[in-house]
């Protein structure tokens, strides 16, 4: 007869250790930070068995996309026993459209009948217009264009090239903005992670009532059920965050976690 654990009447099961981290926005060195301090703050044993969960936006703004998406890409290797999660966020999805890595539409339309909506706002952002934007979903002519305005009020910073700021994302793959050449300088298990990401995952991890976390909004923000974990912004001095589930535990890459 093969080993049991038996758990007696009334007790329960420890609940899996749950990371839901923020948007990385490019900024990779943040990312080995948050990930140090991560496994410091939980203990090896739960870090090894987590179930991480990335909120999405990897690209853009800061200065090392490719080696975010590398680092991402390695994880099911290097943490066997770990499982991971990786979301969409909107930079990701206009990313992907512009290097071609986004399905067809399931309705047999064209990318170009996605353009309508955004028409009016097509002069101001400066919508790509390079080799191959005739078959470009508009996020992507959007994120590979020129945008007029050099001042984000919103961000209180500059663009960078786009209304997406994308442009080091093209330089972090040694491509200048703007141009049609990142399509053949993104390696082709790029633009399938890019492919892979999804837009809602659900776990049951208790019976207590539902949680929603998500990023994007470039806040901390904790109202009872709902989880906004996006503290950097993309923006350069803000830390990148996680909580940890189901302790509630916010976790940044700025924390001294040397013991």
């Amino acid at each position: 007869m093969g080993e049991t654990n038996a758990i007696n009447a009334g007790d329960q099961p420890p609940a899996r250790t749950v990371l839901c981290i923020g948007d990385i926005h490019g900024y990779f060195s943040k990312l080995q930070s948050l990930w140090f301090n991560l496994e410091a703050a939980v203990g090896t044993a739960a870090f090894q068995t987590a179930l991480v969960i990335f909120l999405g936006d990897y690209c853009d703004r800061g200065p090392q996309t490719r080696e975010v998406l590398e680092f991402l890409l390695s994880l099911s290797s290097r943490y066997p026993n770990q499982s991971h999660v990786f979301l969409c966020g909107n930079h990701d999805f206009a990313f992907a459209a512009f290097v071609g890595a986004l399905p067809p539409p399931p309705d047999g339309s064209p990318f170009s009948a996605t353009w309508a909506e955004f028409e009016l706002n097509k002069d101001r952002e400066g919508w790509f217009e390079g080799e191959g934007y005739e078959f470009m979903h508009v996020q992507g002519r959007r994120w590979g264009g020129f945008i007029r305005d050099k001042w984000n009020p919103t961000k209180n910073m500059a663009y960078k090239g786009s209304i997406y700021d994308g442009e080091s994302t093209f330089k972090s793959y040694g491509v200048a903005h703007g141009s049609p050449d990142l399509v053949k300088a993104v390696p082709d298990h790029h633009k399938k992670f890019l492919a892979s990401l999804v837009w809602v995952h659900e776990e049951e991890l208790t019976k207590e009532p539902t949680i929603v976390v998500s990023g994007h909004h470039g806040k901390l923000h904790i109202d009872g059920l709902r989880l906004v974990i996006d503290e950097g912004g993309g923006i350069e001095q803000n830390p990148i965050a996680a909580i940890v589930l189901p302790s509630m535990k916010i976790v940044r890459d700025t924390d001294n976690m040397l013991v």
